[in-house]
This record gives C-alpha cells, sequence and structure tokens, in this order.
C-alpha cells in the first residue's frame, strides 16, 4: 500500500488523513486534478489557535515539519467557511483578518486565497501559490466557527497537545 492513515489532532478534534511514503512535489500545473488526486498535500495538518477554543482562532497550517498562517488578502466567509467544515466547527460566523487573534510565525504558506466554500480542504481553494505571498504575520487569517465554543481553560487555544510536542 502506498498510503498509511494516521490520526491527527486538531484541538480536540481527530481526523484521519492519508499521509503519503515519499514525499512527492505537487505537480504546479496541475491545480485542476488536485481535488482527485492524491498528493502528499493530503498529509497537510489544520488547525486553529489563540481563540480561546478549537472553533475559532488563527488559521495554521502544518506542511514540511513547519506550522504556518494564512495571509488574509482577500480572506472572506467562503474561506472561513472551508475551515470550518474541514474542522467539524460548523458554520462560519466570521473570516478575521489583520491578525486578529494574533501574529503567527513561521512560514506564511497561502495568500488571495478565492475559496468557493465547498473545497474539502483549504489548501485545495485557488491561491497565489503554496508558500507564495507578499504578506507579513500583521496579516494573519483567523476563524469564528459556529461549532464548539469553550471559556474554560483547557488550552485548546494554544493547539492543545500537538503544540506541546506529545
Amino acid at each position: 500500500p502506498s498510503a498509511l492513515i494516521i490520526a491527527v489532532s486538531a484541538g480536540n478534534q481527530t481526523q484521519a488523513l492519508p499521509q503519503c511514503k515519499d514525499p512527492v512535489t505537487e505537480p504546479a500545473a496541475s491545480a485542476a486534478s488536485e481535488e482527485s488526486a492524491p498528493y502528499c498535500s493530503d498529509s497537510r495538518q489544520l488547525r486553529l489557535v489563540d481563540g480561546g477554543g478549537p472553533c475559532a482562532g488563527r488559521v495554521e497550517i502544518l506542511d514540511q515539519g513547519s506550522w504556518g498562517t494564512i495571509c488574509d488578502d482577500g480572506w472572506d466567509l467562503d474561506d472561513a467557511r472551508v475551515v470550518c467544515r474541514q474542522l467539524g466547527c460548523g458554520e462560519a460566523l466570521n473570516a478575521t483578518g489583520s491578525a486578529h487573534f494574533g501574529a503567527g510565525s513561521g512560514p506564511i504558506w497561502m495568500d488571495d486565497l478565492n475559496c468557493s466554500g465547498n473545497e474539502s480542504h483549504v489548501w485545495r481553494c485557488p491561491s497565489r501559490g503554496w508558500g507564495r505571498h507578499d504578506c507579513r504575520h500583521k496579516e494573519d487569517a483567523g476563524v469564528i466557527c459556529s461549532g464548539q465554543h469553550s471559556t474554560l481553560s483547557t488550552g485548546w487555544g494554544r493547539g492543545g497537545a500537538l503544540e506541546d510536542g506529545l
């Protein structure tokens, strides 16, 4: 078998994602077939941080061993809708910009997102190109979803066990 299934924890949400055995460079010219092809992009992980719960916060994506952010250029409710649905967090209530949930660190993975709102994963949305941007972390995008909200200090807003290296 060419793919392994691993369990991924995002806050308290667990999502099973296929992981490629051998890293493959995603062909740049095949954006149209991206939805059906099992690229290594499916091993990326998604989380929301610093929002006080698992369904609100700065949007971060793990790729190539680094957690990075999405720039707020063009960021809107259609983009946020994909993030909320991907995490099982219900409807998108707000698409925040200007580092509303604080500035992240690491790479800025996506910019100029233009999701239709129906994509299965946020990294399948049209954008400037993976890792291509003209942004700084003061432009990090965030979401507020209708799903689970927690007023308790559970640590979920900091990424939970994933960020603690467990």
